[in-house]
């Protein structure tokens, strides 16, 4: 925290600014040997952008840039923080690094700059993490998630709860040191009412689903026997010929896999090989990989050709549907030979009647697509970070065993025991008492520069 620190905190490549960003003690004197301002005005005015030239040792100009000085408390890392923006590419903020570093300063490692707004108290642990998740955001909704982390919801979330959980501890402790004041049968049935309450917070901002749908994406599968439209349907969804559709049966071999965004949420979209014994080798291996695939979605669509009497293959299909499948009775365009009832005498899965060649239903299975791919509650507080959830999980538990030890008729003070360790859980999420390794660990996946 003595050091001054430096790094370039843009991404690498070709672009319009490339930024070198310095914090610490040291760094305004760093910034007036680097930059030389073309008004040759003495005095840096805080938070205010200044014209002019980038210097070598030498005086050699290095680039022409823009600065500005942001002095402490005022500033990200609540240290005195310079920033140098030159041109694009990395040859000019290179050798403006390279500058500073000469100067006195030391290359940041990942997320240090963030680490030290954490220590200076100027962001939580939670609040610091969200920055690199909107960073790496794949997503609108998973950008909005980590805003809402960024501004506080989760530490707010977590201080509510805290605060709940410490006012029924007083609660417990105020039936044990005065019995005669507070009768303990009506404190252990308040004390149990309101943990529940706190469990059924903590789970509800704690869904794991959701967040992964949010961190990661979701994984969308179309299934099928060959030549029912999944090509077709995939064209029509992605809204541009992705897919080779033919007549010919087995045209596709393979798993193809497309982006879409749904709602917000980034979505794997694959067609797979259809579904059908096969002695081709290949096309086997490609059956297989659907088959794979189609296991490890989060939604499968199951596409049958509605002009074409069910065979075997849909049967075996629609009979080991789940609550992720949606059918999809395809073109419809070309004939009824299959019905809605015949598909539901084999499964309860919802049914949606399409034709990837006119477009008829595709804009109700877009809509029914995004419902089931969307975190279910966008709000203030929810958890999408893996620690945080794992911390929420494990806090929750700890609550469960302190009901059961109350109304097991155990001593209060053992359920004291148990709320307590809930409370280390969530403070470890805002990092009020996260250990050493927690806190590098967090950092060490941050890039370099933030």
């Amino acid at each position: 925290m003595s050091e001054t620190i430096a790094a370039i905190a843009t991404a690498t490549g070709a672009g319009g600014i490339a930024i070198v960003r310095v914090s610490g003690d040291e760094a305004e004197a760093i910034l007036k040997q680097i930059f030389i301002p073309a008004t040759r005005r003495e005095y840096f005015e805080s938070n205010r952008l200044t014209y002019g030239r980038a210097v070598d040792a030498r005086g050699d100009t290095l680039d022409e840039v823009m600065a500005v000085i942001m002095r402490g408390p005022a500033s990200y890392t609540r240290e005195d923080v310079a920033e140098i923006h030159c041109h694009g590419g990395r040859v000019s903020a290179g050798a403006v690094l390279s500058r500073a570093l000469e100067l006195g300063a030391r290359m940041a490692e990942p997320g240090e700059f963030t680490k030290r707004a954490f220590l200076n108290h100027r962001i939580d642990l939670a609040r610091a993490e969200a920055v690199m998740q909107l960073i790496g955001a794949h997503g609108a909704a998973a950008a909005r998630a980590s805003v809402r982390q960024l501004e506080g919801g989760v530490s707010g979330f977590v201080r509510e709860v805290s605060d709940e959980l410490k006012g029924l501890l007083a609660l417990l402790e105020a039936s044990t040191d005065f019995p005669e004041e507070v009768e303990e049968e009506v404190a252990a049935q308040d004390v149990t009412e309101g943990l529940r309450r706190v469990i059924q917070k903590i789970e509800a901002k704690s869904d794991a689903r959701g967040a992964r749908l949010l961190r990661e994406g979701a994984s969308i599968v179309l299934a099928g026997r060959p030549n029912v439209g999944k090509s077709s349907l995939m064209n029509a969804l992605l809204n541009q010929e992705r897919a080779i559709v033919t007549d010919i049966p087995g045209t596709t071999r393979d798993v193809l896999t497309e982006r879409i965004s749904l709602g917000g949420v980034v979505a794997e979209l694959s067609d797979t090989a259809g579904r059908r014994d096969t002695q081709d080798p290949i096309e086997r291996i490609g059956v297989d990989r659907a088959q794979r695939a189609a296991e490890g979605a989060d939604v499968v669509l199951i596409v049958i050709d509605a002009a074409e009497p069910l065979d075997a293959s849909d049967e075996a299909l629609l009979k080991g549907a789940d609550d992720r499948t949606v059918v999809c009775l395809n073109k419809r365009d070309a004939g009824q030979a299959v019905t809605r009832k015949a598909i539901a005498a084999l499964t309860p899965a919802m049914v949606l009647e399409t034709s990837a060649l006119t477009g008829r239903g595709i804009p109700e299975l877009v809509a029914e697509l995004e419902k089931r791919v969307s975190a279910q509650q966008e709000s203030a507080g929810q958890m999408t970070a893996l620690r945080h959830i794992e911390l929420a999980h494990r806090a929750a538990d700890h609550l469960r065993q302190a009901v059961e030890a109350v109304e097991g008729g155990l001593p209060l003070d053992t359920a004291a025991i148990d709320i307590r360790a809930a409370l280390s859980d969530l403070s470890e999420i805002t990092g009020e008492n996260a250990t050493e390794e927690v806190i590098d660990r967090v950092f060490r996946d941050f890039c370099v520069g933030k």
